[in-house]
């Protein structure tokens, strides 16, 4: 079992920053890929951004690229979210996901392979 928490969402301004961390208990995410999705109300939960286990290999969703970059630390077993350039579509409830990963450079895009979910942390940003 993998405990996952999301931390470091909150308000912020457009074209602000903000940076949010998923803290895992339980276990060591080392093997586990991870994944940051969101969901917006009204709208159904999408992929944002996911890295290997090996922290080698990255993706991410077109509406983010050039703004947001996703890093992990498995000596700290955490994997933070910088998001750069906010718009007010970005406001979601932003979830980490953890999926055992099938190689280094394995990164699901997905929500199907994750096999565990935090709580979910809320980041809203204004016009």
């Amino acid at each position: 079992q993998v405990d996952l928490v999301e931390s470091g969402g909150g308000l912020v301004q457009a074209g602000g920053s903000l940076r949010v961390s998923c803290a895992a208990s339980g276990r060591t995410l080392s093997g586990y890929a991870v994944g940051w999705f969101r969901q917006a109300p009204g709208k159904e939960r999408e992929f944002v951004a996911a890295i290997s286990w090996s922290g080698g290999s990255a993706d991410y969703a077109d509406s983010v690229k050039g703004r947001f970059t996703i890093s992990r630390d498995n000596t700290k077993n955490t994997v933070d979210l910088q998001m750069n350039s906010l718009k007010p579509e970005d406001t979601a409830v932003y979830y980490c996901a953890a999926d055992w990963g099938r190689n280094r450079e394995y990164v699901p895009t997905s929500s199907g392979p994750y096999d565990y979910w935090g709580q979910g942390t809320q980041v809203t940003v204004s016009s």
